[in-house]
């Protein structure tokens, strides 16, 4: 008996002008961080997200990093960020000599829990003359890094009202949420600043990069700076700052522009698997899809579902499993952060609704180019798995 072809997860497609785009950087000898397609992408990116400001980078990850670097966050400073994420935005804050306060998510939408963020900054903090300091660690709280997780925006305006009043910039990290809306708003324009990724599984891929944007031009500028090593002279190579190597090629950065002329296509594409999703599951007891706020417009990138063991008869991990034996690729959802060794030392509240949610969770076949035959496979497989067809053939 043949084996069915492996259904992926997530990966890229590239169905336009990304050929034409890369020829034409090897055809001109512009390959490398400086070229017409990186300043093209950049214009394109900020036209599109709204923001008057938009700096390309080599990764998601170096673009928070910049971003703390620019809104003032500095060593033994701490900044309260999701704990239910990939752990990149946790990694950023320790690249800047900081530390993470992780917050949960809050149990419908799976997002930043304002009303936890709002309990630890009430409760658990102090006003001191140089700022609020956590009274458990003693260490300055200076930003909030709300992270926009599976393509939904967070609950922004109690987290913006916060911020306000407790005078602390917000950094976005919309890295999995380009095309979300929050209130109609493009997520990426919420907060001070935000910061995007291009990894090969995300909705716009340029293999790899980032994109930090912002509408305060000082802070644009000092992106591009810090991102091109700093470099203080046009000509001589004189540096009054520590800088970083962290510029887009312009080899990604045509791809970039390439995959940005489908972004509408490929978030219509996206929303369709889901509600076909959504249609399926209705008839599955114990399968609870990810749901989209009433107030929010979801690209649904990382199409995901919670798995009631109790209910289902097997666990989201032996769910997991099963798929795997019938070529069904499918991932479960990250370690919330606070669990993890890498961040022992930093603080974290009550994360216990992060903590179900991660056991729960598992995501299913999602690409922008799946095809209707592929999503009824899935979707018939699972069924099956869940009444019990199957079990037999895997034991």
């Amino acid at each position: 008996m043949t084996k069915p072809r492996m259904i992926p997860l997530c990966v890229p497609c590239v169905e336009g002008n990304e050929w034409a785009y890369i020829k034409e950087c090897l055809d001109t000898n512009w390959v490398s961080s400086v070229g017409p397609f990186v300043e093209r992408f950049e214009r394109d990116f900020a036209k599109t997200v709204g923001t008057k400001q938009a700096v390309a980078a080599v990764n998601g990850t170096s673009a928070l990093h910049v971003a703390l670097l620019i809104a003032g966050v500095e060593p033994d400073d701490e900044v309260l960020v999701s704990t239910l994420t990939f752990i990149a935005p946790a990694n950023a804050i320790r690249y800047a000599g900081a530390w993470p306060v992780f917050i949960d998510a809050e149990p419908d939408y799976w997002q930043m829990d304002p009303g936890k963020a709002a309990d630890f900054l009430e409760k658990g903090c102090d006003k001191t003359p140089d700022g609020l300091r956590n009274r458990a660690t003693g260490r300055r709280v200076r930003a909030v890094m709300p992270v926009h997780i599976l393509g939904h925006p967070c609950d922004m305006d109690p987290l913006l009202d916060l911020a306000r009043r407790y005078q602390l910039p917000v950094i976005e990290d919309a890295t999995e949420s380009l095309g979300a809306k929050y209130k109609g708003r493009f997520v990426g324009r919420l907060g001070s600043i935000a910061c995007f990724s291009f990894n090969g599984n995300k909705i716009v891929t340029t293999g790899g990069g980032g994109m930090l944007v912002t509408d305060d031009e000082a802070w644009g500028r000092k992106a591009r700076y810090l991102t091109t090593q700093a470099k203080d002279d046009p000509l001589e190579f004189v540096h009054h700052e520590i800088g970083y190597n962290y510029r887009l090629t312009n080899i990604s950065a045509a791809m970039g522009c390439a995959q940005m002329e489908r972004l509408d296509d490929y978030i219509d594409r996206k929303r369709r698997i889901a509600k076909r999703y959504d249609e399926a599951f209705k008839a599955i007891d114990g399968i609870t899809p990810m749901k989209e706020a009433p107030w929010a417009f979801s690209t649904f990138w990382m199409y995901t579902v919670l798995v009631d063991e109790s209910r289902c008869g097997l666990s989201s991990r032996a769910l997991l499993r099963r798929l795997e034996a019938e070529a069904i690729q499918t991932r479960p959802l990250w370690q919330p952060i606070h669990r993890s060794r890498a961040h022992a030392g930093a603080f974290a509240t009550d994360c216990s609704v992060a903590e179900r949610l991660n056991r729960e969770a598992i995501s299913l076949p999602c690409s922008v180019s799946l095809t209707e035959e592929e999503q009824v496979r899935v979707i018939d497989t699972m069924m099956a798995l869940l009444r019990g067809e199957k079990h037999a053939e895997q034991s």
